[in-house]
């Protein structure tokens, strides 16, 4: 995927999980960066990257609760 796109798709996710857990960008995106989906993402082999932007928010709502 290339760079640009796969950091729209980030970018998206970010201010997705900012809505979703009413807090502000900033704290969202270290949460993001945190997480193993975010690794993932991170991997061209791993094909999350290929999955819708609600898909990944679930997996990454999913890895907070799990913690």
């Amino acid at each position: 995927m290339r760079d640009s796109v796969l950091w729209r798709k980030k970018s998206h996710i970010i201010m997705m999980l900012a809505d979703r857990l009413e807090i502000d960008e900033e704290r969202a995106l270290n949460i993001f960066y945190s997480t193993k989906t975010y690794q993932l993402l991170s991997d061209p082999n791993s094909g999350i990257q290929l999955m819708s932007d609600e898909y990944i928010l679930e997996n990454i709502l999913n890895e907070i609760i799990d913690q």
